[in-house]
């Protein structure tokens, strides 16, 4: 079934151990953890997110690197040493994964417009962190992002075609409206191949708002959502400039929540 969830990175840039008992005393029970430095990387403080998630018996869906503005240099460039660098790298994001029970590893990956990327090589390096990734029990998977080769649906398609179920999916809903994509259009082409979602509502107040506070048919994707990916991590993410407080940000998790409910119990629109 759908799970509604909140991103640490909602609250930057309190730091992430903050930002997560944040969310636990809001009554937050999954999240997706963004790691914003190297430190935060180090097992002794993994451990203690992860004691703070049994405690407070949560469970984190995902992680979000920080190394996000690297990955066009590291992973995607002519200089294919630092690739084995990267995936070393990357090791340490795969093993705090493990510590913490998280599945879905988030990738920005090139800057390249789909309009010149080298297509081969791109598909490439992908595949290889997928397969790193495999080997700690890690699904990483292709975040839609309006800066980046992956704002274009028509490459998505594309990783879709050439990797087959290596393929998997991050659609972020606000990232596609910057990018001039329908998200729900996004949804129903890739189908299945979504492996998880950060959810917000547009409108004329904004490309990032919380639930409610726009147009965005929210039902009707999570919806279809429920029909191609039912076991689907939702999650809440948002600017810190775009609620309050957090108990307006876990108001809106709760929104999110009985929606989803409604929706599995055929409640509709």
């Amino acid at each position: 079934m759908l799970q509604a969830g909140v991103s640490t990175a909602c609250l930057y840039p309190r730091v992430v151990e903050e930002a997560l008992y944040d969310l636990a005393l809001a009554g937050v029970t999954q999240v997706e953890i963004f790691v914003n430095s190297h430190c935060e990387l180090r097992r002794g403080f993994v451990d203690a997110l992860a004691q703070l998630l049994h405690r407070f018996d949560m469970y984190c869906c995902s992680l979000h690197p920080y190394t996000g503005e690297m990955e066009p240099m590291m992973l995607f460039s002519n200089y294919s040493r630092r690739v084995d660098d990267y995936l070393e790298y990357c090791r340490l994001y795969f093993t705090a994964m493990q510590q913490l029970g998280a599945k879905i590893f988030v990738l920005h990956g090139s800057k390249t417009p789909a309009s010149a990327v080298n297509r081969e090589m791109y598909f490439d390096r992908f595949r290889k962190l997928v397969e790193l990734g495999k080997s700690y029990g890690v699904i990483v998977a292709q975040e839609n992002v309006a800066r980046c080769t992956s704002a274009s649906l028509s490459f998505l398609q594309e990783m879709g075609n050439a990797l087959g179920n290596d393929a998997r999916f991050v659609l972020d809903v606000k990232q596609a409206v910057r990018a001039g994509e329908d998200p729900y259009d996004m949804l129903c082409t890739l189908g299945s191949h979504v492996e998880h979602v950060h959810i917000s509502d547009h409108g004329e107040y904004g490309d990032c708002l919380l639930l409610g506070k726009g147009r965005f048919q929210v039902n009707m994707f999570l919806e279809k959502l429920a029909q191609v990916q039912p076991n689907c991590a939702v999650v809440l993410e948002l600017y810190r400039s775009g609620f309050s407080d957090v108990a307006e940000l876990a108001a809106n998790y709760l929104q999110l929540q009985n929606r989803i409910r409604s929706i599995q119990k055929g409640g509709g629109k």
